[in-house]
Parts: structure tokens; C-alpha cells; sequence
């Protein structure tokens, strides 16, 4: 019985603070109370601790870094000389993560030739160079290296304010060419 009484006078002073429509003291709604607390939240954690959200080449030295991409398949029906006019050019556009970067100086550019597996008549298989021609199968493969300069962080290099690192996708983009490849190396270099 005296916890029912104690029950009873919790409740009834409970009441007190809430009326019949669910404000405080009568005035203030405990959701417009919620929802102003979440707001200040919000306001508080974006200008206090603002994380680390915002531009990655924030931070870091400026250093001359060369990226190797291969590209893979391309649909080309004179490989040999699209290899030469991209190296008479010296320079093609690069758009790094579907973003436009701008021009960068090609350092090299080679084919790679084509292998396929052969079995050999001792069951094991070799590796063996594409017996098919180039003007055969109108694809090429070719690594494409090139030069420009980064923003070095701790995560790695960041050209034109995207992180440029292995398997990253590059487009290159000429007069007569726009085809994709991926990084397959990132290193530093003395010079530009």
C-alpha cells in the first residue's frame, strides 16, 4: 500500500511538470525542446570539431611525383602510331576520378606486348608472346607514365585535390583520344 501511495504521488507530481498536451511547465513542447537540442548539436559539432572533412591537399609539401597507369584493350587501329604522335606531343589532358586536372608531361609511353598462356606436353603452362598481330586484333595494351606535381600527405599524393594512389582511375584526353587506364605506380622524383 505504501508503494502505491509513493507510485500516486511520483505520478501526480510528474503531472506537474507535463500538462494534457505534453509541454513543460505548460509553455515549451518537450519535441520543439528536442528538436532545438539537436540542432545545437549539430551547430556545435560542425564549427567546434569540424573532423576532418574538406579539401585533402590541405596539409603536406608540394613534391614532383611521376604515375605510372597501364591501359588495357584499347580499341585503336594504328597502336604504333598513336603511341608516337601521344610522344611527338609530350603532354596529353588527364581527368583524375572523373575530375578535370589539365595538362601533364608524358615522361614514356610503351606498348605492352601481349602474352597467352600456352600448355606445354608436360601439363604445365607457359607464358608465351601473342602470336596474333596488333593489325589483327585492333587492341593494344600500353603503360603510360607521367609527370606533375603533388600535394604529399600522410595518405599518400594528391594531384589537382585528388588522391592519386595504385588502382586509381585516369583518363587521358588528346586531340584525337579520350581512353581510361589505372595507376600501377606512384613514386616521388627529383625533377619535374
Amino acid at each position: 500500500m505504501a508503494f502505491h501511495l509513493y507510485l500516486l504521488h511520483r505520478n501526480d507530481t510528474f503531472m506537474k511538470l507535463l500538462d494534457s498536451k505534453g509541454r513543460l511547465f505548460g509553455k515549451l513542447s518537450l519535441l520543439d525542446i528536442g528538436a532545438a537540442l539537436i540542432i545545437l548539436a549539430v551547430i556545435f559539432g560542425t564549427f567546434v570539431f569540424p573532423g576532418t572533412t574538406g579539401s585533402v591537399a590541405q596539409v603536406g609539401s608540394t613534391q614532383p611525383v611521376e604515375v605510372t597507369a597501364i591501359v588495357r584493350g584499347l580499341s585503336v587501329r594504328d597502336p604504333d602510331g598513336l603511341i608516337q604522335m601521344m610522344r611527338d606531343a609530350g603532354k596529353t589532358k588527364v581527368i583524375i576520378r572523373n575530375q578535370p586536372h589539365g595538362e601533364v608531361e608524358l615522361s614514356k609511353i610503351d606498348p605492352v606486348e601481349r602474352m597467352v598462356i600456352v600448355p606445354q606436353p608436360d601439363g604445365s603452362v607457359k607464358a608465351l608472346p601473342d602470336p596474333r598481330t596488333a593489325e589483327d586484333s585492333f587492341s593494344t595494351d600500353m603503360m603510360i607514365s607521367f609527370r606533375d606535381r603533388a600535394q604529399m600527405t600522410d595518405d599518400g599524393a594528391v594531384i589537382g585535390g585528388q588522391k592519386v594512389k595504385i588502382g586509381t582511375l585516369l583518363e587521358f584526353e588528346g586531340e584525337t583520344y579520350n581512353f581510361k587506364g589505372s595507376a600501377i605506380e606512384v613514386n616521388t622524383v627529383d625533377s619535374l
